[in-house]
């Protein structure tokens, strides 16, 4: 039997130039992370910062000589210092690990003219860790950094204080649910020790509430009438979290199995989805990429490294197991649809690594670089 081939024109310059691209989004502009402005004719000055609430340590080294001994400022003597040296003429860079106190003091830095970068936490010299040594081999790390060895240092993104607030709200929804659960499960706790009886689900709601009082101690109904003050209240907030960020994709069409909160949390907490330039930036954000110890000709990939935002994650991964039910033509999943009939196990490593993929088309999808139809999904 004769084989027919199909071959396609060869693509050169003279054919990409006919090709149509009439119909092909523009792709949304890069934001590059921070980078260091160098200035050849200033003299530079390093800062390895190890950042505690009540003070900072502070190693400097000015130019290429030796480096300074470690030195306790507040946070207000380090933003005046900084201004000091910047008014002298120098170019003074700063690193400090990322941590719980937010982005203020980078922000203070900035405007007192430094060159701020943040960093997430690393190991920084093994099983010996003080403030004055994690200073010192930030600084030593920074001058790496500014000699050309851009392994040395990483620096974040640092969200918008719009973005921040915006990204907080989200949280804060998580933060009411699990103290609302809490303060029911005390109640519970409560009244299964000094009575062994069991309460009714949402035990604090009104109507349960009207019978609870006349059923148990006039001692326990004080006790969980104090804690019903507290869930009620908390309950108002979350209704209101609630409708300010539904309010916020209300007229977006949405996937079906995603829901709202799903998306409103996601986009809060990326912030911006034009961060990603590619696919893997994506995937490593999610912390759902195989984790890898290969040597030579052998490769072993092993679970997956978590080094990624862990809310994303999780989110991500609820939202597999409602795709699989509600997108059954969801390109991804129909690419591993026998790994997906396999066993238990199987199945759950697959919507692990589902979870890498759906946020990959959520990234294509909410830049614009694809719609819905093209990804196989239908609208909710």
């Amino acid at each position: 039997m004769k084989k027919t081939y199909l071959i396609k024109p060869s693509t050169t310059q003279t054919t990409l130039a006919v090709l149509p691209t009439a119909n092909k989004p523009a792709t949304p502009p890069r934001q590059p992370l921070p980078q260091p402005v160098i200035h050849p004719d200033r003299p530079m000055l390093k800062i390895g910062l190890d950042v505690h609430l009540d003070f900072t340590m502070a190693v400097t080294q000015h130019g290429h000589s030796s480096l300074q001994s470690p030195r306790k400022y507040t946070p207000d003597q380090l933003v005046q210092h900084v201004r000091k040296w910047t008014a002298e003429g120098n170019v003074v860079y700063c690193v400090q690990e990322s941590c719980g106190f937010g982005f203020s003091l980078h922000r203070r830095l900035v405007e007192a003219g430094a060159q701020s970068f943040l960093i997430t936490p690393i190991s920084l010299n093994g099983k010996r860790k003080t403030d004055k040594v994690d200073a010192r081999a930030l600084c030593q790390r920074l001058t790496r950094y500014l000699d050309g060895d851009r392994t040395e240092v990483s620096p974040i993104r640092i969200p918008s204080e719009a973005e921040q607030r915006r990204r907080e709200t989200t949280r804060r929804r998580r933060f009411l649910s699990k103290t609302i659960r809490s303060l029911a499960n005390r109640g519970h706790g409560q009244v299964a020790e000094y009575c062994h009886q069991k309460l009714p689900h949402r035990w604090w709601g009104a109507r349960n509430w009207m019978k609870l009082s006349t059923a148990l101690d006039p001692w326990l109904i004080g006790i969980l009438d104090k804690l019903r003050e507290l869930i009620v209240a908390m309950e108002t907030q979350l209704t209101e979290l609630l409708a300010e960020l539904t309010a916020r994709v209300k007229d977006q069409p949405i996937p079906k199995g995603l829901g709202e909160l799903s998306l409103v949390t996601l986009d809060g907490e990326v912030c911006d989805w034009n961060r990603f330039h590619n696919r893997k930036q994506v995937g490593s954000y999610t912390g759902c990429c195989p984790g890898e110890h290969s040597s030579g000709n052998k490769r072993r990939l092993g679970s997956i490294d978590r080094m990624g935002n862990g809310r994303v994650r999780t989110i991500l991964v609820e939202a597999v197991w409602r795709f699989l039910k509600w997108q059954p033509d969801w390109k991804a999943a129909a690419k591993m649809k026998i790994k997906l009939g396999g066993g238990t196990a199987m199945k759950k490593k697959t919507v692990v690594a589902l979870a890498r993929q759906l946020a990959i088309d959520l990234w294509r999808w909410r830049t614009g670089r694809c719609t819905m139809a093209e990804l196989g999904w239908i609208t909710a």
